[in-house]
């Protein structure tokens, strides 16, 4: 009997400890107790986000956030620059678009990481843009973004940087305070370890000042009554409870290793990935890999075809391109609850599976690759 297997970067599988947690009767969202959980989640995604600043949680998946961002600072007409160097870049343009907000769209090569040169050209250019969006990790192209070389010529202008960490955070370094990002939005379903249905948003000073001069209507995705109820730990409307509670303990498992070596442990095992990849005559589709996810470059197979047989001979779910790249490319994801042996698990299938449609693979030689490459980083 196949057992499903989550190699996908959102949702990715669960913690032991977090199913326990759901399977909890549920209690009321207006009590002493509910509020006591919603401080310890709120502390424990401090630590995560790396900011002393509030971070706010939102019923909603990751892309509710990334929309409050966008009507919660800004006002109609600004002026904004958006890096669109994947699906997700192309997300935030839409949303901003969709506010009749003025979108200076940076268009990068799929794969790539801005230009910091690049960006000041354009900033110099747009001398009145208001807001930089970015990502941290561009989850369709399995590409990590200089977030903190970005945020350091936002901040020599005095313009919000509003950063989409929801398939980064956790796995990727990101340092919000360190590196002044004054905006990170980030969802439950992928570094977190939780079902999808929640989001999350981190405030700095400056961006909980831009709170008091947005102009756009908003009600249920309010970030000024989100704080005030935040500062109470409470919510302004039904919190989901269950999640929530299972979130205290993703964080406290979070914690107790360190997120450090967390960012670490994923960095290697991203990196012994791609060597096992490249073994298997995958390229890497990436030119900066990112610690989340890894993207192979299908060069004489269907994509589509691999992830179907994964899914159909093994139970293991990978995920594929999307948009230009549907079919070219597969990815695999190095996040949250999953560790090394669920990528060898995941190599092991992927050499029966490039076999059965002809490719002529040394058998064996991918799980060997990637045990020497993270083993050996793992020494050092």
């Amino acid at each position: 009997m196949k057992h499903p297997f989550l190699m996908t970067p959102g949702p990715s599988p669960l913690a032991p400890e977090v199913k326990q947690a759901l399977s909890k009767d549920i209690i009321h969202h207006r009590t002493a107790e509910f509020r006591s959980i919603l401080k310890e989640v709120h502390s424990g995604l401090k630590y995560v986000f790396q900011t002393q600043n509030p971070v706010l949680v939102l019923s909603s998946s990751g892309t509710g956030a990334m929309e409050a961002a966008v009507a919660n600072l800004l006002s109609r007409n600004d002026k904004i620059l958006v890096v669109v160097g994947g699906k997700f870049g192309q997300r935030w343009q839409e949303i901003c678009q969709s506010y009749s907000l003025n979108v200076v769209s940076w268009e990068i090569e799929w794969g790539s990481s801005p230009s910091v040169i690049e960006l000041e050209n354009l900033l110099d250019k747009h001398s009145d843009i208001k807001a930089v969006f970015t990502t941290l990790c561009e989850t369709s192209t399995a590409t990590v973004y200089d977030i903190e070389a970005t945020a350091k010529v936002c901040r020599q202008r005095d313009i919000l940087l509003i950063v989409d960490a929801i398939s980064g955070l956790g796995s990727d370094v990101l340092k919000t305070d360190e590196w002044g990002v004054d905006v990170v939005v980030a969802g439950s379903q992928k570094g977190l370890m939780l079902p999808p249905g929640l989001s999350f948003i981190s405030l700095s000073p400056k961006a909980q000042a831009a709170l008091e001069t947005s102009n756009f209507p908003h009600y249920y995705f309010d970030l000024k009554k989100a704080l005030k109820s935040y500062a109470k730990d409470d919510t302004p409307y039904t919190a989901s409870v269950s999640l929530v509670i299972a979130l205290r303990e993703a964080l406290k498992l979070i914690k107790n290793e360190g997120i450090e070596k967390r960012w670490e442990d994923f960095s290697r095992i991203g990196e012994a990935l791609r060597r096992a990849l490249e073994t298997l005559g995958f390229g890497i589709f990436s030119r900066s890999p990112s610690a989340s996810v890894t993207a192979g470059e299908v060069k004489s197979m269907d994509a589509s075809l691999i992830i179907k047989k994964m899914a159909s001979d093994f139970g293991i779910t990978i995920a594929g391109g999307q948009a230009e790249l549907k079919g070219k490319i597969i990815r695999i994801a190095h996040m949250g609850y999953i560790n090394a042996s669920d990528v060898l698990t995941c190599l092991a299938a992927l050499e029966e599976v490039v076999q059965s449609l002809g490719k002529n693979i040394e058998r064996g030689k991918s799980l060997k690759t990637f045990q020497e490459a993270y083993c050996v980083q793992n020494s050092n």
